[in-house]
C-alpha cells in the first residue's frame, strides 16, 4: 500500500489516478465478497479509509479527500481530534463498560448534556440510555410515550427518516426500504411536512398558508377523521435524509401549539440536527419551542463513540424498571468524550462557528440557482443540500446527482445523496471546519454541478 501522508498535515485534497485505486479496489473487492449486500455507501464512494485528522481523511493508496459526509454526521469536530483522542485514552484505562451503573464519566456527561439545554427545560427533565443507535432511542421514546398515556397510535410526517430498525422503518417516509418487509408497526399515520420546495398539498410557494399543518390540525380535532389520540407525534426540525428540509417556523410552532392542546407528547428526532449541527445545540431551539421527548445519538461523543439518549419531561417517566435496557448503553468512553465535546464546544465558540461557515457555504451555494437543474439549495447551520431535477419536467435528476458526486469524489470531496429518490446532494462538515476547507470543498462542488448534466 501507499505510503499515508503525516497525520495532520492535510490542508488540501489531493487525487492521483483513477477511483478507486488498486489498493482500494482489492479492499472493496474482499468487502464484496464477506460483507453483507446491504452495504450503501461504499458503493457510491468507491474508496477503502485508512486514516483521517480534522476535515480530511485518505484513502490506502494515499488520495487525500475533504470528508463533508463526516461518518454521516457523527464526527462533529473531525476525524481524531487530539482532546478528544486523549480523553477516551485516559478512560479507556479506568473503565470501558458500566452497563447502568452511575460513574463518575457518567455523572459528568449528563451534566454537560443538561448544560447544553435551555434553561426553563433542565430542572424538569430526565435523561434515559438507550442502545447506542439513534433508531434504538426513537423505539425508546416511542415506547415512553405509549406507556406513558396508555394510547398506541402515532403521527409521523411524510418526508421523515427515524431508522432502519422494524418499528423506525414503519415511522419513516422512505417506501423503498419498506417494501420488502411485511407486518410493519400498526397505527402509524403520515401527514404532509412543510416541505415547500415539494409542496405536499400542491400549492405553488407563492400561496402558501402552511396548510400542511392544517390538515393535521383538523384531523386531530375531528371526531369523525379517523386518527385516534396519537401516543406521540414525531417530527424533525429538518429532514436530514428525507434532503436537508427545514421546517417552516409557523409550522412547528402549530404542531407544538396543537400537541400541547390534546396532550399530545411531542417527540423532537435530533438524531441528526443535534449537537450543534445547525447552529444551536438542538435544532428546536431555533423554533422558539419545548419539546417533551429529544431523541440524540449520533454527534454526543463528538468522535464517532457509540451513544444514544432520549431526554425527557419527568412527568413522563411512568415505566419500570427495565423497560427499555441495552447492554451497550454504558459506553465510558463516548462518555469521556462526550463531557469533553461540551467542553470544546463552549471554549472555542463551535457554535458560532456553525454560524459563520453556514452562511458562507449558503452564499457560495445559493449562485447555483441560476443553474436550471438546482431545483434548491437550503440549509442550516451545517447541513446543506443542493436538490436537482428535471427543468422541464421537474422530476428527480437522480443521475445527475450521482455524477455530482462522482465527480466532487474524483476531485477529492466527499459528500452524500439523499432525499426524494436520492436527487439531493448534502453535505455534512465538521462543526470545526475552517473557512479556507469550505471554500475549496464548496469550488469543488459548484464545478461539479456546473459541469452538466449526464
Amino acid at each position: 500500500m501507499a505510503p499515508l501522508v503525516q497525520r495532520g498535515t492535510w490542508t488540501e485534497p489531493h487525487v492521483d489516478g483513477a477511483l478507486p485505486g488498486p489498493c482500494s479496489t482489492e479492499l472493496l473487492d474482499r468487502q464484496q465478497r464477506w460483507e453483507s449486500n446491504a452495504r450503501t455507501y461504499s458503493r457510491h464512494l468507491p474508496i477503502a479509509l485508512a486514516e483521517g485528522s480534522g476535515s480530511f481523511v485518505e484513502d490506502v493508496d494515499g488520495n487525500v479527500f475533504i470528508d463533508f459526509l463526516t461518518g454521516a454526521g457523527v464526527l462533529s469536530l473531525g476525524h481524531n481530534h487530539p482532546e478528544l483522542v486523549r480523553a477516551v485514552t485516559t478512560q479507556l484505562g479506568l473503565l470501558t463498560h458500566g452497563l447502568d451503573f452511575p460513574t463518575p464519566a457518567k455523572d459528568a456527561f449528563i451534566e454537560a448534556q443538561l448544560s447544553m439545554l435551555p434553561a426553563p427545560m433542565r430542572d424538569r427533565v430526565k435523561m434515559h440510555f438507550c442502545g447506542p443507535t439513534g433508531a434504538n432511542a426513537v423505539e425508546a421514546a416511542i415506547k415512553l410515550c405509549k406507556i406513558a398515556t396508555g394510547r398506541g397510535d402515532i403521527v409521523s410526517f411524510q418526508g421523515g427518516f427515524h431508522g432502519s430498525t422494524h418499528a423506525t422503518l414503519s415511522l419513516s417516509g422512505l417506501l423503498a426500504q419498506k417494501r420488502n418487509v411485511p407486518n410493519s408497526m400498526p397505527g402509524v399515520h403520515f401527514f404532509p411536512y412543510s416541505s415547500c420546495a415539494r409542496c405536499p398539498v400542491g400549492l405553488a410557494p407563492d400561496t402558501c398558508a402552511t396548510n400542511c399543518v392544517e390538515y393535521l390540525e383538523r384531523s386531530l380535532n375531528d371526531s369523525n377523521g379517523g386518527v385516534p389520540l396519537p401516543a406521540a407525534v414525531l417530527l424533525e426540525m429538518v429532514q436530514g435524509e428525507g434532503g436537508i428540509v427545514p421546517a417552516r417556523a409557523d409550522f412547528v410552532r402549530r404542531v407544538r401549539e396543537l400537541t400541547r392542546e390534546l396532550d399530545i407528547p411531542l417527540v423532537v428526532d435530533e438524531v441528526q440536527t443535534g449537537c450543534g449541527r445547525t447552529g444551536t445545540w438542538f435544532a428546536f431551539e431555533q423554533y422558539g419551542i419545548e419539546p417533551d421527548v429529544i431523541v440524540a445519538s449520533k454527534a454526543l461523543s463528538g468522535i464517532g463513540t457509540p451513544i444514544a439518549v432520549i431526554i425527557y419531561d419527568a412527568k413522563l417517566d411512568t415505566w419500570a424498571p427495565g423497560a427499555h435496557i441495552g447492554t451497550f448503553r454504558g459506553n465510558q468512553l463516548a462518555f469521556a468524550a462526550g463531557t469533553e465535546a461540551v467542553r470544546i464546544v463552549r471554549r472555542d465558540d463551535i457554535l458560532g462557528n456553525v454560524r459563520r461557515r453556514g452562511e458562507q457555504i449558503a452564499d457560495r451555494l445559493t449562485a447555483l440557482l441560476v443553474n436550471p437543474w438546482v431545483h434548491e439549495v437550503r440549509g442550516r447551520g451545517l447541513m446543506w443540500g443542493i436538490e436537482l431535477a428535471d427543468p422541464t419536467t421537474g422530476q428527480p435528476a437522480s443521475a445527475f446527482a450521482a455524477e455530482v458526486q462522482s465527480r466532487a469524489l474524483r476531485s477529492g470531496l466527499i459528500v452524500e445523496l439523499g432525499g426524494r429518490d436520492d436527487c439531493v446532494v448534502r453535505i455534512m462538515p465538521p462543526l470545526n471546519v475552517e473557512a479556507d476547507v469550505v471554500d475549496t470543498a464548496c469550488s469543488i462542488l459548484v464545478d461539479a454541478v456546473e459541469a452538466g448534466h449526464p
